[in-house]
């Protein structure tokens, strides 16, 4: 960080000594050098040329005093971004290297699909070619998220969900890709799911479809 804030008051100090050897009708003639050429990477072509073209607007400015802020605002609102870097290269030239954001699920809202990114955003689906988890129910999707946090806190893999499904009292059902219904409770999920792995394990679940942690300490099991 000191290093930066040295290059910087170095690039400034320099500045200043060249407009100081410029006299008066030069200084009335010149001009800063503006930006000509911005170069975005990170997402696919086509994405990134739209964001490229969106930055364009701002080769009316100098590099000099170009506020980052500004295309930080622009580029977040793109959806498919998880996360950027802006970088000045000195004179004219503008960097923006992009990440793009993961998509972990799909959700329906107003009959359109959706991918959750995990960037918290969503995104609009044109189809359902990716093996993803479907996630019904109303429901915000803050809520999703909390539970992949638990989820990424226990043994059992995001990886086997096929659907979650959301009820309006705040709990979650967990249908595996092998048919399995895990019925959570609303409260030890962490819990409950780290003890459908033991079970499982211990070749406890066999042909029967539904596992139920509903209840304070039971386990039903049901085919």
């Amino acid at each position: 960080m000191p290093l930066k804030k040295n290059k910087k008051i170095l690039l400034y100090f320099f500045l200043f000594l060249f407009i100081g050897t410029l006299n008066n009708r030069n200084i009335s003639n010149f001009e800063f050098p503006k930006i000509n050429q911005i170069s975005v990477s990170g997402l696919s072509e086509l994405e990134n040329l739209e964001i490229s073209k969106s930055l364009e607007v701002y080769k009316i400015h100098n590099l000099f005093f170009l506020n980052k802020n500004k295309i930080k605002e622009l580029i977040d609102q793109n959806n498919y971004v998880e996360e950027f870097f802006i970088y000045k290269k000195y004179p004219s030239s503008l960097i923006v290297k992009l990440r793009k954001t993961k998509f972990l699920a799909y959700i329906s809202k107003s009959d359109k699909i959706y991918y959750v990114g995990s960037n918290g955003k969503l995104i609009r689906a044109k189809d359902k070619s990716k093996e993803l988890p479907y996630i019904y129910g109303d429901l915000d999707i803050n809520e999703f998220f909390k539970l992949r946090k638990i989820i990424n806190m226990t043994n059992f893999k995001f990886e086997e969900i096929k659907n979650l499904i959301f009820f309006t009292s705040g709990r979650w059902d967990i249908e595996t890709h092998s048919g399995v219904l895990i019925k959570l409770p609303k409260l030890k999920i962490k819990k409950s799911l780290n003890l459908y792995v033991e079970i499982s394990k211990k070749g406890g679940v066999g042909n029967e479809k539904i596992i139920d942690f509903r209840q304070n300490n039971q386990v039903i099991i049901n085919g």
